[in-house]
C-alpha cells in the first residue's frame, strides 16, 4: 500500500486537480477555476493550498487563502475511493496551520445547501454553521 503524502499544490497540478473536482459530487466550478484563475490564487496565497498524493495520483485537494483579515477554504475534495481515511482532515489542518502562521484567526468556507455530506464533515470538525448571513454575488 502506498503512503499518502501531503504537499503544496502548484499550478503544474492543475489538470489533475480539475479532473478530481469535476467528478466530486457537490463541487461547484466556475470561470474562476480556469488555469489562469487558479494560478493567480496560488500566487496571491503561496504555500497555503495543498494536495494529497498517492504515487502520481492526486487523491485530495484544498485551496486556501486569505484577504489579510479572514481565511477562506475552497475546493476541499477527496477521491471517493480514499474517503474516510482522514485525508480531508489532514488537508484542512495544514491549511489552517498556514493561515495561523500568517496571523489569520478566523476562516470561512462555502458549502452548497444540498451538500449534506460536506456539512456533516465540517460539523464533525467543529465548524459552526452561520445562519445569520446570506451571500450576494455579482459577475464583473
Amino acid at each position: 500500500m502506498n503512503k499518502h503524502i501531503l504537499r503544496v499544490l502548484t499550478i503544474n497540478d492543475y489538470d489533475r486537480i480539475l479532473e478530481l473536482w469535476k467528478r466530486t459530487p457537490g463541487m461547484g466550478l466556475s470561470d474562476a477555476d480556469s488555469r489562469e484563475g487558479i494560478n493567480a490564487f496560488l500566487e496571491r496565497n503561496p504555500g497555503m493550498s495543498f494536495v494529497c498524493v498517492e504515487g502520481e495520483k492526486i487523491i485530495g485537494t484544498i485551496l486556501c487563502g486569505h484577504d489579510g483579515r479572514r481565511g477562506y477554504i475552497y475546493h476541499l475534495a477527496v477521491d471517493m475511493a480514499f474517503r474516510k481515511q482522514g485525508i480531508g482532515r489532514q488537508l484542512t489542518r495544514v491549511s489552517l496551520d498556514a493561515l495561523r502562521r500568517m496571523g489569520i484567526v478566523k476562516c470561512h468556507l462555502f458549502v452548497y445547501r444540498d451538500n449534506t455530506e460536506a456539512e456533516l464533515f465540517y460539523e464533525n470538525m467543529e465548524w459552526k454553521k452561520r445562519t445569520t448571513l446570506d451571500i450576494f454575488s455579482k459577475d464583473l
